[in-house]
């Protein structure tokens, strides 16, 4: 019992001491746990608090590089603010400097010319003593010279035995018989030279009778009509005191006669071209219900504009028509041309086409070459529409025209050869001048005194041209009337007044014309500025 208890309070003791052992074991375990874990939380805290201290870092950082860009662009504007009013003080002050010497320079001037006045009228008031002293010698010397007059008629009455009144009727009565003897001399010097003359007044009178006959043929060349919706319209076109249609006329060169005729306006002009850019300027300001003369203007200088780039255009598609390839730019616009151009009362580009369509079939049954023939014939007449007056024939100017812009050499030969200028070194020539006498011999196709009729226009033009300070000149109503237009800058009211005597003159002596030209010259002054 006893050993039972011994083992018992031993086995207790063991126990105790093992559970105590054991028991301090986990406790250690614990505190192991207890302190890894702690280490952890304060890895975790140590890595948190260094994030937070990266980011706020970050953000400080962002918002100071924010902070110095706003700063950076505020200076940079005011630097910008600064330099514009440096650069207006500059600008201030170089005005000031300017005035100042405009307001220096202006008083000197106005200094010179005090001293001037002073100096003028010093001398007046010399010349003024001068006169008063020459009047009182004038006086004086009248009256001597009224005592001598009443002595010498006194003397000559004694010599005569006549009064004054006596010798005066006799003085009289001898001039008569010698102004009546002059004159019967002169009646029959004028006698004689008036039958001199009786042929060529006849001639005259002949040529003006063809001419009225061939006024429907000039004007079937001459006129084009232009259609209105109303004639309410005409009123508009015409302006108020005729403005509108002085103006009109005066950028175009042509006539506009607004007539009774109903619902239409006749547009006069020798020049094709310039009646097409009135006819489209017309269309174009009705369509558009402005007009006025600055409008007018910038019209017409918009049509011409568009009518040229149309002849370049008509000029490519006819030689596209033609298959001829390779043309000059400039010889194109020259064909182009031809469509407002009259040979003869001919359509000359239908005569070009004619005449290279011809030519093109005869060389091909001659064996020659075509291509060269057909550009030939197109470009046989390109000096008629060089729109400069030609020195030479029409012939020899389109052969330089063709040289100049690369033309062959034969297609060259054959248009200055087609009128016989130059000799002949090529086939092709002579199919070109068989052709065109072809198309122009043909029934109806020409008529001669139009072609006359439009040389004597451009003459009268160019006569006009000649004379110092004109600027334009356009001949109307059938070259009845030369209007001349003179820079006002220039020619003055009484220079405008010879002129047209002038220009009258030399029409006379130098043209031969049916009738009479009224040759109107116009100075016209205008003063233009530009409100901003």
């Amino acid at each position: 019992m006893m050993e039972v208890v011994v083992t018992a309070v031993v086995a207790l003791i063991i126990g105790v001491v093992i559970g105590r052992y054991l028991l301090m074991l986990v406790f250690k375990q614990m505190e192991t746990d207890a302190r890894q874990k702690a280490e952890r939380l304060i890895e975790d805290a140590k890595s948190d608090a260094e994030a937070n201290k990266r980011s706020k870092i970050l953000e400080a950082k962002e918002k100071y590089l924010k902070m110095k860009s706003d700063f950076d662009s505020d200076v940079a504007k005011r630097k910008n603010q600064l330099s514009v009013n440096e650069n207006r003080l500059k600008q201030y002050e170089n005005k000031l400097k300017q005035n100042e010497a405009k307001l220096k320079q202006k008083e000197a001037q106005l200094a010179k010319q005090s001293e001037q006045l002073k100096k003028q009228n010093t001398e007046l008031e010399d010349r003024f003593n001068e006169v008063a002293d020459q009047k009182q010698l004038a006086i004086k010397a009248k009256d001597e010279a009224e005592v001598l007059r009443q002595e010498q008629v006194s003397k000559l009455e004694k010599i005569a035995n006549l009064k004054a009144d006596e010798a005066r009727e006799q003085l009289v009565e001898a001039l008569q018989d010698e102004a009546r003897t002059k004159a019967s001399i002169h009646i029959k010097n004028i006698m004689e030279e008036a039958k001199l003359t009786a042929t060529k007044e006849a001639k005259k009178t002949i040529i003006t009778t063809i001419q009225r006959t061939a006024a429907e043929h000039a004007i079937e060349n001459c006129v084009s009509v232009f259609n209105l919706e109303n004639d309410d319209l005409k009123g508009k076109i015409i302006g108020r005191e005729g403005r509108n249609i002085r103006a009109l006329e005066a950028s175009t060169g042509v006539e506009i006669i607004v007539d009774d005729t109903p619902e239409a306006i006749i547009i006069s002009g020798f020049d094709p071209v310039r009646r097409e850019i009135a006819r489209v300027s017309l269309q174009r300001l009705v369509a558009d219900g402005r007009i006025h003369p600055a409008r007018i203007e910038e019209v017409v200088t918009k049509t011409r504009k568009s009518i040229e780039e149309e002849i370049v255009e008509l000029g490519e598609r006819t030689v596209i028509d033609l298959g001829i390839h390779g043309l000059h730019p400039e010889l194109i616009k020259m064909v182009g041309r031809m469509r407002f151009r009259s040979s003869y009362g001919q359509n000359l580009l239908q005569h070009s086409r004619e005449v290279a369509k011809l030519a093109a079939s005869m060389a091909s049954e001659l064996g020659l070459n075509a291509k060269q023939a057909k550009r030939a014939g197109l470009l046989h007449d390109i000096g008629k529409v060089w729109p400069e007056e030609p020195e030479v024939p029409h012939a020899i100017l389109g052969m330089n025209l063709a040289k100049k812009y690369g033309e062959h050499p034969d297609v060259c030969n054959a248009i200055g050869a087609h009128h016989d200028e130059v000799e002949m070194t090529t086939l092709i020539s002579p199919i070109v001048q068989a052709c065109d006498a072809i198309s122009g011999s043909r029934p109806g196709a020409r008529r001669e005194m139009m072609e006359s009729y439009i040389k004597r226009l451009k003459d009268l033009e160019s006569m006009a041209l000649s004379f110092k300070g004109v600027n334009k000149c356009y001949a109307m109503q059938a070259g009845r009337e030369l209007r001349v237009m003179v820079d006002a800058e220039n020619v003055t009211d009484t220079e405008a007044s010879q002129l047209s005597f002038e220009v009258a003159d030399k029409i006379e002596k130098e043209m031969q014309y049916p009738g009479q030209i009224k040759v109107t010259v116009i100075r016209e002054m205008r003063s233009v500025n530009y409100a901003k």
